[in-house]
């Protein structure tokens, strides 16, 4: 949901920055080519529910529009700034759950979300148009291509204008428009036929591997054996390399490790060098010592007790230094002969099959066992072949039967959004209007065996022709409103803008057009602009666009300002009286516009108390079936 839109130096709004929910501004920039006004700074409180737009024709009531255009990635240039202004800026605050699509998609373009004090979660979007024509976008602080504002915006906004009926236009989204009416049976069946597609198609590219590039397997197959060959008359080990390293080091320094065994251990226990001097005896000396003369001070027996310890510790050392020299070998060349040759060894294999800064034999062990695996997967061509073209037959007359069920499926839910829809048009004025929803046979696709297609016949013996030919703007509005009414409990985005909705209508089918705009903002944000006093009745809140022209008027230079003014209850009497007559101080239009609220009204709570009702008596129903299976429950 969008919170909020702030518009700054937008093609018509005084300098001083308007306090937030008091105004807002719209403006038709570059309209006849001539963009003398234009948006300063306004701050417009959109928030939940059904939001309409109204005002005098040319005053800028499309402006919002424009603005939501761009922060969806709409193309702009150099005429949306305002004159004198060296770039025009929209920002909105979008609010809503972590998991909602449009914040998902902004996170995984580096987006970041703040949160909001009800635990909600906040993205912050922004669109910059500078007099020169660049632009820059940003989401949630962080610069992004306009093309993620665009992702972010199809998961955000549908937009319903003259000449810009954005969603359903594309086969993709009205099949997955269909399929989200055709509920849960249809999604189980869209499953079924994806997963057996998936796997027919794995297993017919396997087959054709095999099929086309026996020769280059049989070669790849001949060339593994023989590396496999290789490693295995090495046989080398895990870590072996790193242990014969080790080893070399060793042996390269045998003599030195000699003559340094051999003299510590002299130091520590020898007798050549005489009796009291080696360490071990002066420790013992020390020892004894203590040992005449300890009975006496307990300070001293410890001490005693520690050079007991020590000395335990010099003899142990000078017990495994003396092995050590012994076991030193005396033929350490020859051996070292041989250690290098096996690291030779080695390090053929480390070039061949090793890989990485810093290769070791154990990459190419597992190297090794991975080609294994290859290797018997190749040697098996001819029984793998015959195994997958069991498996293909097999598929393809699943996947037949899949398709055969998800078109039955679709057929029904076509037929039945059809009807729901025609009867939407008929009560909005459009009493010849069909919508034919075709479900052809298509060739099979990760998505089903059909070619969706929305066709409208907007009047009788006009052939179906798809949606957004052959039609009016105002015609193809009220063709997307019916839509998104009957989808909203199923497949609605988070907003909705419809863009002179009314067009063409008035009367009795005026007031059908706001009775199901309220219906639909029951489920999503509804943004409306219209020239109509009953459709805009029926606004949870009402927004006035307003203009005037400044030293002398437009055509001689001056500066047109639009404002949009948040109304109170009798500002919005006097509006829906100035688009009733023309005139806002009639009191015959007055009194009618009162009425057309009035009855607004008790329609909104005539709506709240049976949805209330239906809340109750789903509650009561609850009840009673938890009370006769409580017992059963307790018992078991």
């Amino acid at each position: 949901m969008i919170e909020s839109l702030r518009i700054r130096s937008l093609g018509v709004i005084d300098e001083a920055e308007l306090p937030l929910g008091e105004a807002a501004a719209a403006g038709n920039a570059g309209a006849a080519g001539n963009n003398r006004g234009g948006i300063s700074d306004a701050e417009l409180p959109l928030g939940p529910g059904y939001t309409v737009v109204t005002g005098e024709t040319g005053a800028g009531k499309t402006m919002v529009v424009t603005a939501l255009g761009l922060l969806t990635g709409k193309r702009a240039d150099a005429s949306m700034v305002r004159r004198g202004q060296q770039r025009a800026v929209v920002e909105a605050t979008i609010v809503d759950s972590p998991q909602a699509p449009a914040l998902q998609e902004a996170v995984e373009s580096g987006a970041e979300l703040d949160e909001d004090d009800d635990g909600r979660s906040v993205l912050y979007l922004s669109r910059t148009v500078s007099a020169e024509g660049r632009g820059r976008a940003h989401a949630g602080g962080r610069s992004v291509p306009v093309g993620v504002l665009g992702r972010i915006g199809d998961q955000l906004v549908a937009v319903h204008g003259q000449s810009d009926q954005l969603r359903l236009r594309g086969t993709a989204e009205q099949r997955a428009a269909l399929d989200a009416f055709g509920g849960a049976p249809l999604a189980r069946a869209t499953q079924e036929y994806s997963s057996v597609f998936d796997s027919l198609r794995a297993a017919r590219e396997e087959l054709t591997e095999i099929r086309e590039r026996g020769r280059e397997r049989a070669l790849e197959a001949e060339t593994l054996q023989q590396a496999l060959e290789d490693i295995d008359a090495v046989e080398p080990r895990p870590g072996e390399d790193a242990e014969l390293d080790a080893r070399a080091q060793r042996l390269s320094h045998v003599e030195e490790l000699r003559e340094g065994a051999h003299a510590a251990h002299a130091a520590l226990l020898s007798e050549e060098i005489g009796e009291a001097v080696d360490a071990v005896s002066l420790v013992d000396a020390a020892k004894r010592a203590l040992e005449a003369v300890d009975r006496d001070d307990q300070q001293l027996a410890e001490q005693t007790q520690r050079l007991r310890e020590v000395g335990y510790i010099l003899s142990d050392v000078a017990t495994e230094l003396a092995g050590y020299v012994e076991n030193l070998d005396a033929d350490g060349p020859a051996e070292l002969a041989e250690v290098e040759q096996r690291r030779a060894a080695l390090a053929q294999l480390l070039r061949r099959y090793a890989s990485g800064a810093e290769p070791s034999i154990d990459d190419v062990l597992t190297w090794a066992e991975a080609s294994r695996v290859r290797l018997n997967s190749l040697q098996d061509d001819p029984g793998r072949a015959e195994a997958l073209e069991e498996k293909v037959r097999a598929l393809t007359q699943e996947l037949t039967t899949a398709a055969r069920n998800l078109h039955a499926l679709r057929v029904d839910a076509a037929e039945r959004l059809s009807e729901r829809v025609d009867e939407e048009l008929h009560a909005l004025a459009m009493p010849h209007a069909r919508l034919q929803i075709a479900v052809e046979a298509a060739e099979p696709a990760s998505h089903g065996a059909d070619e969706i297609s929305f066709l409208l016949a907007p009047h009788p013996g006009a052939d179906p022709r798809p949606l957004g030919k052959g039609a009016s703007g105002g015609e193809l509005s009220r063709v997307m409103l019916a839509l998104e009414v009957v989808l909203a409990e199923v497949d609605p985005v988070p907003t909705f803008v419809f863009d002179e909705v009314d067009s063409g209508v008035g009367g009795e089918a005026a007031v059908e057009i706001g009775r199901r705009l309220a219906r639909l903002a029951r489920h999503v944000q509804v943004v409306v602009v219209t020239h109509l006093p009953q459709v805009a009745a029926f606004a949870d809140r009402h927004l006035t666009v307003t203009k005037t022209t400044e030293s002398g008027g437009a055509a001689d230079g001056g500066v047109t300002t639009s404002d949009v003014v948040a109304l109170d209850h009798g500002q919005r009497i006097t509006e829906l009286a100035r688009m009733l007559a023309g005139q806002a101080g009639s009191e015959a239009a007055r009194a009618h516009a009162a009425e057309l609220l009035e009855d607004a009204a008790k329609e909104a709570a005539s709506r709240s108390e049976a949805s209330a009702s239906r809340s109750g008596a789903a509650a009561k129903i609850t009840a009673k079936k938890t009370k006769k299976q409580g017992p059963q429950d307790s018992g078991r």
